[in-house]
């Protein structure tokens, strides 16, 4: 199956009254240069949008919860588009569209999968209305990586000191200056890159293959895998958890460890009140 081409829709006046459609699509960021449409470069709004697009008939634009980077993958991704109410109204009166699901899925190939759609209740934004993204991060240990994984974890090949990385991950919790544990964007203006952390932990899958998951309400650039690379510091030894501390204390990168490898992290879920249709994930 062939994915959809990226290339411009033919712009075309809106059909009758806008409605907004959220979607819930997974996922594998490999092949992709991240989320976020650029020009030349192939990356899971180009193809989303692109298929949309031509569902529409007419050039569109879409909104999700949370931009990944290059390599990262998702589980839950959450999305909206504004499409015209005629081009939707084949899929059936909603609010669930599986329909459209089917249409889209055809389109995508097999590096995305769309699982959800439905038309948006009133107030919804994909992006604003979140209350918190979880993600999840893979790091397989054992010197017999399963090749299944290869491109969706971080195969150091060594032991960490678990109990270790557990401490250091204590002090994530809570509101915090994460300027040492994410890349701040040029536009981004001076002063602290506040971020409120509400739960961590890690997780032993089997022999060799550890999770390690975290929840905010909004992360900075690069937040996630910033925060990987220093508990793996402080699990190989050459970092302590205190460190952690300091780190955010400091509010610098100066002397930071590199971030994480993308090919461990994963966005698995994302929430929403109650009146815009509660958590997906």
């Amino acid at each position: 199956m062939t994915a959809a081409s990226e290339a411009p829709i033919e712009q075309a006046p809106p059909d009758g009254p806008l409605r907004r459609v959220a979607l819930g699509c997974s996922y594998d960021g490999a092949g992709f240069h991240g989320f976020a449409t650029q020009r030349g470069q192939r990356t899971v709004a180009g193809v989303l949008t692109a298929a949309l697009g031509k569902l529409a008939g007419r050039e569109l634009t879409i909104t999700c919860a949370g931009r990944t980077d290059t390599g990262v993958h998702a589980r839950c991704q959450v999305l909206h588009a504004d499409l015209p109410e005629a081009s939707i109204a084949r899929y059936g009166p909603g609010p669930e569209l599986p329909g459209l699901v089917r249409s889209l899925s055809r389109q995508v190939g097999r590096e995305i999968v769309v699982w959800r759609a439905l038309l948006a209740p009133d107030g919804f934004d994909a992006r604003r209305s979140a209350t918190f993204r979880r993600y999840r991060y893979d790091i397989e240990t054992t010197t017999r990586l399963d090749p299944a994984f290869a491109h969706a974890s971080w195969h150091l090949g060594e032991p960490l000191d678990l109990a270790a990385m557990r401490l250091g991950s204590d002090p994530l919790i809570g509101e915090h200056d994460f300027g040492a544990f994410a890349r701040r964007p040029k536009s981004q203006p001076p002063g602290p890159l506040l971020r409120r952390v509400t739960e961590t932990r890690w997780i032993v899958l089997d022999e060799g293959h550890l999770r390690f998951e975290i929840e905010a309400q909004a992360f900075a650039h690069q937040m996630v895998r910033s925060i990987v690379g220093m508990l793996v510091e402080i699990g190989k030894g050459r970092a302590r958890p205190s460190d952690v501390v300091a780190m955010l204390r400091r509010g610098d990168r100066e002397g930071a460890p590199r971030p994480a490898p993308p090919g461990g992290l994963c966005l698995v879920a994302v929430g929403y009140p109650d009146e815009l249709g509660g958590p997906w994930s």
